[in-house]
């Protein structure tokens, strides 16, 4: 117990949400939420973009997940990236012992629960990002942005 007091868990973080303009579009989706700056002053944030990661600029095109795909509005295939990013997530994780991660609600590659539907209509429908998919797949607990409650309570039972 001891242990965790000194090391605490670390915490795989979307580099958005940490202020880094990383977004397709050239911005960031910086959140200011206390419990997420209270763990950034513990120096228990990870940042990183599975995006940029894979080799994608930005801005870069904005892309939508299409089953197994991901593609661009104009329809290039960027499944190669965001798969290349999401293994990247994954060996980050492996090496820094991460079990939890908070990803970007929505996101073709972070989004948890639900993605938009591939038609850039903003049509939400049930699934996670290819990020999200291999983190699960490797045992780390992926939140979104929106569940940082949640993550507080869970990180308290572990």
């Amino acid at each position: 117990m001891a242990d965790k007091l000194v090391r605490p868990d670390k915490i795989l973080v979307s580099s958005c949400l940490l202020g880094e303009r990383v977004r397709y579009d050239g911005g960031d989706n910086e959140l200011l939420h206390p419990l997420l700056l209270q763990w950034k002053r513990e120096g228990r944030l990870i940042s990183f973009c599975p995006e940029c990661a894979g080799g994608l600029s930005t801005p870069r095109a904005p892309a939508e997940r299409v089953g197994s795909r991901v593609l661009t509005k104009e329809g290039v295939d960027v499944t190669p990236q965001f798969i290349d990013g999401a293994d990247q997530a994954v060996e980050l994780a492996k090496a820094a012992g991460v079990k939890v991660a908070i990803l970007k609600a929505r996101s073709p590659s972070c989004g948890s629960g639900a993605v938009y539907d591939g038609n850039f209509a903003k049509r939400l429908i049930e699934g996670n990002g290819v990020t999200t998919d291999a983190l699960t797949a490797a045992g780390v607990k992926v939140f979104s942005e929106d569940e940082l409650e949640e993550l507080a309570r869970f990180l308290k039972e572990d």
